[in-house]
């Protein structure tokens, strides 16, 4: 029996190669003659650096840049040879193999950098938080040289619309007395002016992003993603406001339409995706797809005669969506048993041949729960095999 095992992360509990390096022990234990191939997924959060670094064989470069909110953070970044990026992620990247021999693609994450969880919860406020250091961690790794720059931006604690970022990258910042410091929103209403430019140019930068929110409105990026980064509900509507004001001063002065505070995915990340596509003309792309095609997954659910997946919470609408859900589905699709492990995992009607595990003891309040995910999953997957 041929395994593959490809876990998303549990939030706050175990990473995804954690996830599946204790379901790769455990079904050895049970079922010693059996083979596994491991996959850890991404969404472009926690871990998506360093799982796509990995996966290709690259390397981890080790950098000090400025937090969230400023001071200084120890983070990685990845450079990998595009020669080992499976074909299909090249394609998406505009990079044929042929084309650059011997170059090399930077993989970023947000989470690691500017992230949320770098923060205690009393520290969490996208007002006084900054984008600055993804900025430096962009600047220093075209300054390798690198044909392209991936960055997933989930899992941030920012909601200033990349400009921290855009600081570190050249763009200046203009009030009545002169150049502003760094342009956290609780700054922006000294801001008359942007000024400047990305400089140099960075190479093409891909941002993974699954979600399809505009910048402003009830579905932008304050409305939607503000209150878990300890946005008070009665900032709101001051906090969307100056991000358009803002949005509209950058346009402006990189001679962008207005339109591109509407595109799908602006608003991911505090914004800092559609920062990076106005001043520095990133593009976006579906995280999971490029993922999946990174991973080369479509080969792996070939190869499997039994498929293990996973995360946090799983229920209905994960058959729908990304990560653990899509794994799940497709591996349906071509006919594989499949058994998935979540926290809680809640499926009125599971679909022949899905098998659906909650690890999480029944009763037992969260905050104790998730000290002890490695030991349920493990019991767990005993249990089941």
């Amino acid at each position: 029996m041929h395994v593959l095992i490809a876990f998303d992360k549990f939030k706050d509990c175990l990473t995804a190669p954690e996830a599946c390096r204790l379901t790769a022990d455990a079904l050895r234990e049970r079922q010693p003659a059996w083979t596994t191939t491991t996959c850890p997924l991404a969404d472009g959060g926690e871990g998506f650096a360093e799982i796509l670094t990995d996966a290709a064989g690259g390397e981890h470069v080790a950098v000090s840049v400025t937090g969230p909110r400023g001071a200084p953070v120890a983070a990685r970044y990845g450079l990998v040879s595009v020669a080992r990026v499976p074909a299909a992620a090249r394609r998406s990247l505009g990079l044929a193999a042929a084309e650059h021999d011997g170059a090399r693609i930077a993989v970023i994450d947000m989470a690691s950098v500017s992230g949320l969880a770098l923060l205690a919860p009393a520290d969490r406020d996208p007002w006084q938080t900054t984008t600055r250091g993804t900025g430096e961690v962009l600047r220093l790794a075209a300054a390798r040289g690198v044909a392209a720059i991936v960055l997933g931006v989930g899992g941030s604690a920012t909601s200033d619309l990349g400009l921290g970022a855009l600081a570190a990258l050249g763009l200046e910042f203009h009030g009545p007395t002169g150049r502003t410091g760094d342009p956290v929103p609780a700054r922006w209403a000294g801001i008359e002016r942007i000024g400047g430019a990305v400089t140099p140019p960075l190479p093409p930068v891909w941002i993974a992003c699954d979600v399809t929110n505009p910048l402003l409105g009830p579905r932008g990026a304050a409305a939607t993603y503000g209150p878990q980064k300890g946005l008070k509900a009665a900032d709101l509507p001051r906090l969307d406001h100056e991000s358009g004001r803002l949005a509209l001063l950058l346009c402006s002065q990189c001679r962008q339409p207005d339109a591109l505070m509407d595109a799908a995915g602006a608003g991911a990340a505090g914004g800092i995706s559609f920062g990076l596509m106005a001043a520095a003309g990133a593009k976006l792309l579906p995280g999971f797809d490029l993922v999946s095609a990174w991973l080369d997954l479509e080969t792996h659910l070939a190869r499997a005669e039994l498929v293990i997946t996973g995360e946090g919470r799983f229920d209905a609408t994960s058959l729908q969506g990304k990560g653990p859900g899509a794994v799940a589905a497709r591996a349906l699709a071509l006919g594989k048993a499949v058994h998935v492990f979540a926290g809680q995992a809640a499926v009125d009607t599971p679909p022949a041949r899905l098998a659906l595990h909650s690890i999480t003891p029944a009763g037992l309040p969260l905050a104790e729960a998730l000290p002890r995910g490695a030991e349920f999953l493990a019991a767990a997957v005993r249990r089941a095999f």
